[in-house]
């Protein structure tokens, strides 16, 4: 993958969510909720405050959370990503 984000933005590859299924009723993909946990696999330099850059609080390889409808979803080489800002992850997981 070659997408490097620029500022405070990261690029996280959302973990897919195991298929359901309710007894013998199997729920559609349409139906799912989007995922809200990944795995950061991208980091911008940080933003820019007062003419300094402030690194960023995550690294890749973390595993967060993040808003529900946060970012922008983009495809690349077929796998699905998300590009967020920073304050868009609410927390890094173990």
């Amino acid at each position: 993958m070659n997408i490097k984000p620029l500022a405070d933005r990261v690029v996280i590859s959302p973990l897919d969510s195991a298929e359901e299924k309710v007894g013998s009723i199997y729920i559609p993909d349409s139906a799912k909720e989007k995922p809200q946990e990944g795995e950061i696999v991208a980091v911008g330099p940080g933003r820019t405050e007062d003419g300094k850059v402030v690194p960023m609080s995550v690294k890749v390889g973390d595993r967060v959370l993040y808003g529900k409808y946060a970012g922008t979803e983009i495809k690349k080489d077929g796998k699905d990503y998300l590009i967020v800002r920073e304050s868009d992850v609410l927390a890094v997981i173990g």
